[in-house]
């Protein structure tokens, strides 16, 4: 591969090997992007992209017609980073996370989180065994790779809690004992975007573990009319794994590999940063924001089959990195601003490096 400018807004075609990423991704917690003892290879690099691809596939055989959702979901897991799907009821959200979980050949766990849901119910508790005199700890659902959260702002403040811990730290504390949670480990949560009766807002801390945060939204006509015929008199699709734990975390460690040239650095921390400045937000992304919207990049790049990322893989990734980390101000809700159209505006508002332009 010939050398490029990684602060260019374009980017070649990858190798002819690679499958290609869809390009259409919607516009536009977790480990740092880490310096790799060796930048990836191009061999890496094909790999990644080829295991990409039939990951995707496989997904899409359950979720249909929406190859790009598809494709955003996987980057969070290949970004060792958390998921919140958010979407009305019937969508597809519990079909895609349940299909995320069923595509790697480890150990995923379901949580229906309801009211009365404890957050012992969820990391576990230490129970008195008789025979040995000894209290031993019953490990919860959170102890796998793949932790389904279904519904999660129907469970009270305190119970969301109990997840702050193990989404950032990859561990869970109960009596004073840290106990670590299987590697890979991600969570992919569900939830409403309508007020109902029984639902609680996540709080801001909460959110902020969450690198990415989409909705599917409605098929179109084709897709519905796929989904009703494959639907119609069949039982579920339950499906195969299709990568291993070792080829997941291969694909983290390739893709936290992927070049990040200094000047792209400081043109996605002048992007969080602008959020703690806008008039229509009270509160901006944090770091961890800076921090996500870099590994997320990193992540995007390697899908598309560079070892390098660029300004395109930033300004694509904005919105679902960044948009669910804003407080807007009550001035800006009042006029009807989200927290989308903040984002698209300020990525408007900051300079490329080198002044390139992205098509």
């Amino acid at each position: 591969m010939t050398d490029h400018d990684p602060t260019n807004g374009t980017s070649p075609e990858p190798p002819s090997a690679t499958p290609s990423f869809q390009r259409r991704l919607a516009a536009p917690a977790m480990p740092s992007p880490r310096a790799a003892s060796a930048p990836a290879s191009e061999q890496d690099i094909v790999w990644f992209a080829e295991t990409f691809s039939r990951l995707t596939a496989n997904i899409c055989r359950v979720i249909r017609g929406k190859n790009d959702e598809v494709n955003l979901a996987l980057l969070g897991l290949v970004s060792e980073g958390h998921l919140l799907l958010e979407d009305a009821p019937g969508l597809g959200k519990t079909s895609l996370a349940r299909a995320l979980a069923e595509s790697i050949s480890g150990d995923w766990q379901r949580i229906q989180f309801t009211p009365d849901l404890l957050p012992s119910d969820i990391t576990g508790v230490s129970v008195w065994d008789p025979g040995s005199r000894h209290f031993e700890f019953r490990q919860g659902p959170v102890f796998a790779n793949v932790v389904v959260g279904d519904e999660i702002n129907r469970a009270s403040p305190k119970t969301q809690s109990a997840l702050l811990e193990v989404m950032e730290e990859r561990q869970v504390t109960v009596d004073g004992h840290s106990r670590p949670v299987p590697t890979p480990f991600v969570v992919v949560a569900t939830q409403n975007p309508v007020e109902m009766d029984g639902t609680y807002h996540l709080p801001e801390a909460q959110l902020d573990r969450f690198l990415l945060k989409m909705s599917l939204g409605y098929p179109d006509l084709s897709a519905e009319v796929d989904i009703v015929l494959s639907r119609h008199g069949s039982a579920v699709v339950h499906l195969d794994p299709v990568v291993t734990l070792a080829e997941v975390q291969r694909m983290a460690d390739i893709s936290a590999s992927v070049r990040l040239d200094p000047q792209l650095v400081q043109y996605a921390v002048s992007l969080v940063h602008a959020t703690r400045t806008s008039a229509d937000v009270r509160l901006g992304a944090s770091p961890r924001g800076s921090i996500g919207l870099l590994r997320a990049a990193q992540s995007l790049a390697a899908a598309e089959g560079r070892t390098y990322a660029i300004a395109d893989d930033v300004k694509r990734l904005a919105v679902p990195v960044l948009a669910h980390r804003l407080m807007l101000s009550p001035d800006a809700q009042l006029r009807g601003v989200t927290a989308d159209r903040v984002i698209t505006e300020l990525l408007a508002a900051t300079a490329v490096p080198g002044g390139a332009e992205v098509g």
